[in-house]
């Protein structure tokens, strides 16, 4: 069974950081490109970043850049999303995705910024 279960989440006060994991079971992540995407309440779901397959290449939104860092363990079977210096608009449900020859998502986890 195919899965992808985000984990790391939680309630954060501004100018904290979070660790999100991605653990993947069913498919092997060395041969997808991993993303973490993120969706605030009434907002379109937005790509947060990627990594490619190596993990020698990687894509982040402007508004994260500097900030967040995805990383891949693909010994483990798993993708990172480490949070510094959060604000209250990174307040979102982040989901991981898998992209390949099929398309997976997580189920998401929810990041809290707030004081």
């Amino acid at each position: 069974q195919v899965q992808l279960v985000e984990s790391g989440g939680g309630l954060v006060q501004p100018g904290g950081s979070l660790r999100l994991s991605c653990a993947a079971s069913g498919f092997t992540v060395s041969y997808y490109t991993m993303s973490w995407y993120r969706q605030a309440p009434g907002k379109e779901r937005e790509l947060v970043a990627s990594i490619s397959r190596t993990g020698l290449s990687t894509n982040y939104a402007d508004s994260v850049k500097g900030r967040f860092t995805i990383s891949r363990a693909n010994a483990k079977n798993t993708v990172y999303l480490n949070m510094n210096s959060l604000k209250a608009e990174d307040t979102a449900v982040y989901y991981c995705k898998g992209t390949g020859e099929y398309v997976y998502w997580g189920q998401g986890t929810q990041v809290t910024v707030s004081s």
